[in-house]
């Protein structure tokens, strides 16, 4: 997913654990005027990530992918991160969507995540408010799960599999010129501040089947990143 290509502001996040969570669009009318203060963010998070795309995807410079549909799997372990004094260290998560057929306009069709059950309600509402920071779109629908999952990544390979069966990613990384890692950078990965590159891979096993919808490639798009970011969330009043 990029997309350095959005003219967006961040959309903000309203969240509850236990419920839907909109993201309400930056163009939308203001109501709210920023208070003094604010809560500051920061994020730093490992990526195993997969999509329906041919490497490498479309999507991080066009405004559509190169199918109808750009369909994603993404394992993420938090290496570092807070949300005020909420921390994030070693939070997992998991998301699975589409990009849709058009994604220029910042709307986008569906979203699942996945929380790990240590994960807590302060950090699942805070998560999500980074999310929303990180990908500056407004998902059609966002449902929500919770399931243990695994995460690797070896010297060829990276791996990650949903406890619940409901997604699996087993990554072959491709080969540079000089037989070690093919790294693509200077490329902005969606909202995110930096990172550190994305190396390359191909899908030995990329597949999804839960809440309706199902998908199932090999041979496609593929990578693992670091990323960070960080900011300040404003307080709002009337």
């Amino acid at each position: 997913m990029q997309k350095g290509i959005f003219k967006l502001g961040v959309f903000a996040v309203l969240v509850s654990a236990a419920i839907a969570y909109q993201a309400v669009g930056a163009g939308a009318p203001a109501a709210r005027t920023a208070a003094a203060g604010g809560t500051e963010w920061s994020f730093d998070a490992s990526y195993i990530e997969a999509c329906s795309c041919h490497l490498f995807c479309p999507c991080y410079f066009n405004p559509m992918p190169e199918h109808p549909y750009c369909e994603f799997n993404m394992a993420v372990v938090v290496n570092d991160g807070k949300v005020g004094d909420v921390s994030l260290k070693g939070v997992r998560y998991w998301l699975a969507g589409d990009l849709g057929d058009n994604f220029g306009d910042g709307k986008t069709p569906w979203l699942v995540i996945t929380f790990d059950p240590k994960t807590t309600k302060p950090q699942r509402d805070a998560l999500v408010k980074v999310l929303g920071k990180i990908y500056p779109v407004q998902w059609d629908k966002v449902s929500f799960d919770e399931s243990e999952f695994t995460w690797e990544i070896t010297d060829k390979e990276a791996r990650a599999k949903l406890g619940n069966g409901k997604g699996e990613m087993i990554l072959e990384q491709w080969s540079g010129n000089d037989g070690g890692k093919s790294v693509l950078h200077n490329v902005r990965y969606f909202g995110a501040d930096r990172n550190d590159g994305f190396v390359m891979y191909k899908s030995k096993v990329h597949r999804w089947d839960g809440f309706g919808k199902k998908f199932d490639y090999s041979g496609r798009n593929a990578f693992t990143i670091r990323l960070k970011s960080g900011g300040t969330f404003e307080a709002a009043t009337d």
